[in-house]
């Protein structure tokens, strides 16, 4: 048994030595370590940057503004200088903005991220989403890389960059705070990304990117109902834009279906009185007259169930289905009336520029 003592000692010392190497690895680089996974986050968003910022432009506007100063039987007028954001989305030269930032000025410049200046011609506007595309000739530029508002998840990294207060080329960073958000009577189809990233004047028409420098929404507005609101900043998601930028190139403006109808919420307490056990359902509260509604013999006070196959939960998705469709699309309707159930087809026409 003596001879085999040191051998035992020699074994038992190459264990602990081997034991305690082990637990410095851990924990110091768990990385190393066979089937053991590790989270990392950058130290910086440094990279996103570089890759995008050279394609995001500040916008400078003058408008004509009466003085309220002024003898009201003398107005007198001054200019008033903004400063705002756009996005180059292709090389050709095309850049988006918001539809706000240019809607009443008399004179839009746009100074690119290497110092040169000019003046857009605007090739086209959405009121209803708020945006703009405007078309510059200085030969090719870099273009921002489009990425997905539609994998977007709440609590993803994404940063702000834009020309807030005339502070070229300015990053803030924040997260996701939501999707979707609606009924802020910002603009009439609300589909808002909504973050903490801070966004003040002069960041509208900005780039809202992910990690990789992608751009997934155009920086729109602040909720700003008192001094003390911080960190509710919203953007358009970039699945919008396209589709917008897309028909604008194409027509001049965005050609949307209409169905001649207006919706409105439910409660629980209400779908509960119709004797509705799911959650979908909104009540119509005006179908007008001589619309596809009409036609399609839907009235006032019908719950509508369903459109194309989809149930309808909200007012929001219900105007966004419609806005979606063209003219001469067809959406099946499943609805309610006086508790008995039906089916109808509403035929979309053009939406008129005017639509009540």
């Amino acid at each position: 048994m003596a001879r085999f003592k040191p051998a035992l000692i020699f074994l038992l010392q190459s264990i602990v030595v081997g034991l305690a190497v082990a637990f410095v690895v851990v924990l110091v680089r768990p990385d190393l370590m066979p089937g053991v996974a590790v989270a990392r986050q950058p130290a910086s968003f440094a990279d996103a940057v570089d890759v995008s910022s050279d394609a995001v432009a500040n916008i400078y506007t003058k408008r004509l503004v009466q003085d309220p100063a002024a003898d009201t039987e003398r107005a007198r007028f001054r200019v008033d200088t903004s400063f705002a954001s756009a996005v180059i989305i292709d090389a050709e030269g095309y850049l988006v903005t918001n539809y706000h930032v240019v809607a009443t000025a008399a004179e839009i410049r746009v100074q690119l991220s290497d110092g040169r200046i000019t003046e857009p011609v605007t090739v086209g506007v959405d009121a209803e989403t708020d945006l703009a595309l405007l078309k510059v000739d200085l030969g090719e530029l870099p273009a921002i890389n489009l990425g997905s508002s539609t994998d977007l998840r709440i609590g993803d990294v994404v940063l702000a960059i834009g020309n807030p207060y005339g502070l070229t080329t300015s990053v803030t960073q924040g997260i996701v705070s939501a999707t979707g958000r609606g009924l802020l009577n910002l603009v009439t189809f609300e589909n808002f990304i909504q973050t903490d990233a801070a966004i003040n004047a002069g960041n509208s028409g900005g780039a809202l990117i992910n990690t990789n420098g992608e751009l997934v929404g155009i920086n729109t507005a602040v909720l700003a109902q008192d001094p003390g609101t911080e960190g509710i900043g919203f953007a358009i998601p970039v699945d919008l834009v396209r589709g917008v930028v897309d028909q604008i190139k194409l027509n001049g403006r965005v050609i949307r279906g209409y169905m001649g109808l207006l919706p409105d919420d439910m409660t629980s307490s209400e779908r509960f009185a119709a004797g509705i056990e799911s959650g979908n359902g909104i009540l119509l509260i005006n179908v007008y007259s001589g619309g596809p509604a009409e036609t399609a013999e839907l009235q006032v006070g019908d719950i509508i169930l369903e459109m194309n196959g989809e149930p309808v939960y909200s007012q929001r998705q219900a105007l966004l289905i419609s806005a979606s469709t063209r003219p001469g699309d067809t959406v099946d309707v499943v609805a309610l009336r006086d508790g008995v159930r039906f089916e109808t087809t509403v035929t979309a026409v053009e939406r008129p520029d005017d639509p009540q």
